[in-house]
């Protein structure tokens, strides 16, 4: 999984500037979804819905405060570990934050979550950083004493001024170090790439968040050195889903591995970056934070060789919290009875008629002006109240206009340029008082 990566950021979803050659011949080798949904408009709560197979509505999450797993609730890891299955991570885990040892007990820790192992950050916010001083190793910190942190007040401490160690490519042979070492065993991996999301405090620092050892490809562009870094990292990050493929060839895992890529949510405009140099969100109006397709529709990539028919295209509407059921159906694992989920497993065999479709896919967020989204079938009604006020705190239930409603019929309008809502009052009524049925708000 990527982080911040857009809709049109990919050359199989339309980019032709920033270079993508493996990622694409996934996409030819096996699924590509179009209309694949985060869990919501930014990370904490995106992932939140992808471990636990509910929506926001459900885990109550719908801001990027702080929140922690208790070790109770079933996450999908803790699913498949149970029938028997390795269960690995690398990256962001954005569900326990951890930054000292005496710390380690969180039982937000990936370990008290279904994980055998996961090696990245525990702390959301020092993802920010691609070289930081240290990674943590399941209970242990692994120090990069070549990673010299700036003094200044403005880095927060997230900001490195001497630079040897890059995050993103001690996680990716963590990763590959895990496969080898479970190839013997059914495995579920988590590989949660922090690129191509930007070192926020970076950008403020020095006008430049977008962290990436060389340009490579893109050093002669005449582009602003963030929008270089920003190709460069999504460029380095496809060669790594090529190197992960010819790892599972070379292992003869290949068509015994269902590979799935997709992105937290959608495109960010930080850094120093401007989501719409490359336009990243192709089609979609809006990016990270907006409710609007552009924030939370997202690339979704599969390929499984032997088990997914080559070059297929499905248009099934599926979003994060499916993916728990999916992963249980595969598994042999029983799903909790609460999920808001559903498994995909058709849509992915390319058996639309045996495809379980959703009464309604669901959003709420309390970045920025409070935000809601609902889209059942081709319809999606959206909800932005006004205003510049912001409930930070993350947590309950969304704040509705019932004046502010918008409606977008996505089958011809998937950019929602339209508000088609006086034309259509049925059809938003009949989303709004789903909503209010389950008491979404």
């Amino acid at each position: 999984m990527a982080d911040d990566l857009g809709y049109g950021d990919l050359g199989c979803y339309g980019q032709t500037r920033i270079q993508t050659p493996h990622l694409d011949q996934m996409a030819a080798d096996g699924i590509r979804f179009t209309d694949h949904y985060a869990g919501h408009t930014v990370c904490r709560p995106s992932r939140l819905t992808l471990w636990t197979g509910k929506h926001v509505g459900s885990t109550g999450l719908i801001g990027n405060a702080a929140r922690n797993l208790t070790g109770e609730q079933p996450t999908v890891a803790s699913l498949l570990s149970d029938v028997g299955y390795a269960t690995g991570g690398v990256g962001k885990w954005a569900l326990g934050n951890v930054d000292v040892p005496e710390e380690i007990e969180n039982p937000g820790h990936p370990l008290a979550n279904g994980f055998d192992a996961w090696t990245g950050y525990m702390n959301q916010s020092n993802a920010h950083n691609y070289y930081p001083p240290f990674l943590w190793k399941n209970y242990k910190q692994s120090f990069y004493p070549g990673n010299v942190i700036s003094t200044d007040p403005i880095a927060r401490g997230r900001v490195a001024v001497k630079r040897e160690t890059y995050s993103h490519d001690v996680m990716t042979d963590a990763a590959f170090d895990f496969i080898r070492e479970h190839q013997s065993d059914p495995f579920l991996l988590h590989v949660h790439w922090t690129i191509p999301h930007a070192n926020n405090e970076g950008g403020r620092l020095n006008g430049d968040g977008m962290e990436v050892p060389d340009y490579g490809i893109y050093a002669d562009e005449g582009w602003p050195n963030p929008e270089k870094g920003f190709a460069a990292m999504i460029t380095r990050m496809d060669r790594d889903m090529g190197l992960l493929m010819d790892l599972l060839e070379e292992l003869k895992l290949s068509e015994k591995t269902l590979v799935i890529f997709t992105s937290d949510n959608g495109p960010h405009h930080e850094g120093g970056h401007s989501d719409l140099f490359f336009n990243s969100s192709g089609p979609l109006q809006g990016s990270k934070r907006s409710m609007h397709e552009g924030g939370i529709r997202v690339p979704f990539i599969a390929k499984w060789p032997g088990t997914i028919e080559p070059g297929t295209i499905s248009d099934h509407p599926s979003a994060f919290w499916d993916f728990l059921p999916t992963a249980c159906e595969l598994a042999g694992a029983e799903p909790p009875a609460d999920i808001d989920g559903i498994s995909y497993l058709p849509a992915l065999l390319n058996q639309p008629k045996n495809q379980t479709k959703h009464r309604y896919l669901y959003w709420a967020s309390s970045e920025g002006p409070t935000s809601v989204g609902l889209r059942s079938g081709t319809w999606k009604a959206v909800n932005y109240p006004g205003g510049t006020k912001k409930r930070r705190s993350g947590n309950g239930k969304p704040v509705v206009n019932e004046d502010g409603w918008k409606l977008f019929d996505l089958a011809s309008d998937p950019g929602e340029k339209n508000d088609v809502s006086r034309d259509h009052p049925a059809e938003l009524e009949r989303l709004v008082e789903i909503a209010r049925e389950d008491e979404l708000f």
